[in-house]
């Protein structure tokens, strides 16, 4: 079944007369279509770029041998 309703101070509200039954788990899907990106991949990526912290200075070239045990090229 379809129902639609809106949201009012963190509650949604059902159409009127709509009744469902105590406890039934329900799934909620918004009409809404968020903003599309307009930076690509790699632009979006870069925010994360410098952040992770103690990392080996070679990891980037090496990190199948850190993740994965492989040789050190």
């Amino acid at each position: 079944m379809e129902y639609t309703g809106e949201v009012k101070n963190g509650v949604v509200v059902l159409e009127p007369g709509c009744r469902l039954a105590e406890g039934l788990r329900v799934r909620v899907l918004t009409d809404h279509q968020p903003a599309r990106e307009t930076a690509s991949l790699g632009q979006r990526l870069l925010r994360f770029a410098g952040t992770a912290k103690g990392l080996p200075s070679d990891m980037a070239e090496n990190h199948d041998h850190y993740l994965h045990g492989r040789p050190k090229r």
